[in-house]
């Protein structure tokens, strides 16, 4: 029996179709002969005791120019798909977090969420790699100003970031000589209303902050460094770093074994590491990418891969 495959995801005419991950695994599930079906968060409601969702039925094609085709319109139960996978962007504001509860209380009628709701919602991605001190560089999470001021006095090169940030939005290097630290601590911490994380800086990020990928706990032999251009000390490709396919090192192999139990029993079936040098520094648990890019780099077929392992559990 045909399996349908629905995916909550921004609206597919809005992605960037040579890089963006959830295309990928649409590919890859239309290659299965599975339906497909997108679904954005103002289509999911709730009413008489069930989660349901206006969907697109759509094919799709490995083409920049129409990577999309609407086949048909339907408003059915999320029940009523093999699988769900929750492809959502950040930002990770209220009406994700609520979309979070509705996609809940679909899993507990059965359907099959993938990456689980709760799990998603309760994992900042920032707070979540603190679970594991083990593998994190010196770091400060505080909205006090005279604490994280004495978190620079003492480690000089500080990384300042917002715990709800994306894509390198909103990050502020401050070197030893403390240039602007008032007002970017005034700013970030909303004069001391807001929490905040500082990280050392770690000057291995010339050679690239590695998005590493794991399906079920288990990373792909392969990580994207992401290097910094033009001055940058950031090497998200959204702010304008350079991808470099790269092998992983042992220290990536041993931070994803710290990781990837605790992936695994969450319900973190997909999920992306970030690591610069030898520590870990966030772990993205919303919409990790850098499918397409290693996949073009290695000849690899991750989105196939996390595709047999969805078969797994709905089979």
């Amino acid at each position: 029996m045909t399996k349908k495959l629905a995916a909550v995801m921004d609206p597919i005419g809005s992605i960037n179709p040579k890089k963006d991950s959830t295309l990928a695994m649409l590919i890859a599930a239309q290659h299965r002969d599975w339906q497909l079906f997108v679904i954005e968060l103002s289509d999911i409601y709730t009413a008489a005791g069930e989660v349901r969702a206006s969907a697109r039925q759509i094919s799709v094609a490995d083409d920049p120019e129409q990577w999309f085709q609407i086949k048909a319109e339907t408003d059915q139960p999320l029940t009523a798909y093999d699988a769900v996978l929750m492809r959502k962007d950040p930002p990770f504001d209220i009406e994700y977090i609520y979309a979070t509860y509705l996609l809940e209380m679909a899993e507990l009628a059965g359907a099959v969420v993938l990456n689980q709701p709760g799990s998603i919602r309760d994992c900042n991605e920032k707070l979540f790699a603190l679970q594991f001190p083990q593998c994190c560089p010196p770091y400060l999470v505080s909205r006090d100003p005279a604490r994280l001021r004495a978190f620079h006095t003492e480690h000089q090169d500080v990384i300042f970031k917002p715990l709800d940030g994306m894509g390198g939005q909103s990050i502020f290097r401050v070197g030893p000589d403390g240039t602007n630290l008032g007002v970017i601590l005034e700013t970030m911490t909303a004069n001391g209303t807001r929490q905040t994380m500082a990280q050392r800086y770690l000057p291995e990020i010339v050679k690239g902050d590695t998005r590493i990928l794991l399906i079920n706990g288990e990373p792909v032999p392969y990580g994207l460094a992401r290097i910094p251009t033009g001055g940058e000390t950031r090497g998200n490709l959204a702010a304008g770093g350079e991808g470099v396919g790269r092998e992983l090192t042992d220290r990536d192999r041993w931070i994803c074994d710290q990781v990837g139990p605790a992936l695994k029993e969450r319900g973190l079936y997909f999920t992306g590491i970030d690591v610069i040098g030898d520590y870990l520094t966030e772990i993205n648990v919303t919409c990790p990418t850098c499918i397409r890019e290693l996949d073009q780099a290695f000849g690899l077929d991750i989105a196939g891969d996390y595709l047999d392992f969805i078969a797994t559990l709905i089979n």
